[in-house]
């Protein structure tokens, strides 16, 4: 009798599983899109703190009788509260085995979020290489859009990241891609 082994675990011994979730370089090929799941409602709590956490004082988004005088009527979500909470949701796919992050470009913030909103968002892989100073690693570049609960894209932006080998002693498993793949 052949054994299944879940995926996203490895067995320690029979019957016994660790949960193992993440991209090793290889796994990553240029235009898949990753959705994450679940999604996020935003609160009030959420909002607030993050803002006064990060020293963001903007009245509009701790000041509901500020906010309400405002053409959004309302507390707007503070842009790294959304920002914060769209790459979280990244990571057990895109990141959970990378080396390090090394960086965020064309941060883009194309809608309002509001208090009450759930945020869902999806990842498209961009590019891949490996890493020229670093054997065993490779640069992965990927495209993130997190949209609301109506499917209205509110934010999106590019993340590079250093993504282990499975095997680094292996060659690379493709070639260098630099073609962007719209999401």
């Amino acid at each position: 009798m052949t054994r299944s082994i879940p995926a996203s675990y490895v067995e320690l011994e029979p019957g016994r599983f660790r949960e193992d979730e993440g991209l090793h370089y290889e796994d990553y090929v240029v235009g898949q899109v990753f959705e994450h799941r679940p999604g996020r409602t935003i609160t009030t709590t959420d909002n607030i703190w993050s803002s006064l956490l990060s020293l963001n004082q903007h009245p509009l988004h701790i000041d509901e009788v500020y906010a309400s005088g405002t053409p959004f009527k309302k507390l707007l979500v503070s842009s790294l509260v959304t920002f914060g909470i769209v790459n979280g949701m990244t990571v057990k796919t895109i990141s959970q085995k990378a080396v390090a992050n090394l960086g965020w470009d064309s941060v883009r913030l194309v809608a309002p979020v509001f208090v009450g909103d759930t945020l869902y968002a999806e990842t498209a892989i961009v590019s891949k290489r490996p890493a020229g100073s670093r054997p065993g690693e490779g640069i992965v570049t990927v495209h993130t859009i997190g949209r609301n609960q109506d499917g209205v894209k509110v934010i999106e932006f590019d993340r590079t990241v250093l993504a282990a080998m499975r095997d680094p002693d292996g060659p690379a498993s493709d070639s260098p891609s630099r073609d962007r793949k719209s999401p």
